[in-house]
């Protein structure tokens, strides 16, 4: 089987504003994408005013492929999307843009080919292309004003899939909630610093008080518990009568 596609392509059906095609190929540059096609713009193509609004992701608008119909931009497509603000009466898996790309990744992971298309600015996608799709992707918007940008739309879904492209960092779990307070910290770092000056630590004199900020700081960043502070109390006084016997 050859590889797949690493990313879904963003299919454009029907645009009619240069600059909007030029907006899309921004925001999908944006978050890595550079799969656009084309599918019978209005005012024809190449388009100055596309290039114009693309501002430095021109070569998307170079690359991208031209159709005349959505059948044709489709064809070699396992799996399409339909970005549109409702089913229309039909029949459809409806996600959001995050489930969505969240199965896309899963889809050409398994090697299948996966596009997503975008209807035209002023009317939307219609039901004939949106009947051509398998799921229909449907952005949670105000009911009362659901209507998105073609470029807006391009943009949420790029963002979408570059959320799923890069790994969440791992999220810290909490066992303990008994966390230690500022006053039981700072008692702490004043029990450290009367020890350590004791033992002559803040030499030379010059830099002591820019070694004791340190020291405050860096008990500042450390996330400790009330057993935590215990124990470092506990240490420290362990030394004290160890050094005391010796």
């Amino acid at each position: 089987m050859p590889s797949p596609d690493p990313q879904p392509a963003f299919v454009l059906i029907r645009p009619q504003m240069g600059e909007n095609i030029g907006a899309a190929a921004r925001g999908m540059w944006n978050f890595g994408l550079d799969r656009m096609r084309i599918v019978d713009p209005r005012d024809g193509w190449p388009n100055q005013k596309a290039v114009a609004m693309a501002s430095g992701a021109g070569r998307l608008l170079d690359e991208a492929q031209l159709f005349d119909d959505t059948p044709e931009a489709i064809a070699d497509c396992d799996y399409v999307y339909a970005t549109t603000a409702r089913p229309r009466g039909l029949t459809k898996l409806v996600l959001t843009p995050e489930a969505a790309m969240q199965d896309a990744r899963r889809r050409i992971s398994e090697g299948q080919k996966v596009a997503v298309m975008f209807g035209p600015e002023r009317s939307g996608m219609e039901n004939v292309d949106i009947a051509r799709a398998n799921a229909i992707i449907s952005v949670p918007v105000n009911p009362a004003f659901p209507s998105l940008n073609l470029a807006q739309c391009v943009l949420l879904t790029g963002y979408e899939w570059q959320r799923e492209t890069i790994p969440t960092p791992p999220e810290r779990v909490d066992a303990v909630e008994d966390w230690a307070e500022n006053i039981e910290i700072e008692k702490l770092a004043d029990h450290y610093e009367g020890r350590l000056a004791d033992a002559g630590f803040f030499y030379p004199e010059a830099k002591a008080e820019n070694m004791k900020m340190n020291l405050r700081n860096l008990w500042s960043r450390m996330p400790l518990t009330r057993a935590d502070v215990q124990m470092l109390h506990g240490i420290m006084r362990q030394m004290v009568r160890w050094k005391e016997r010796g």
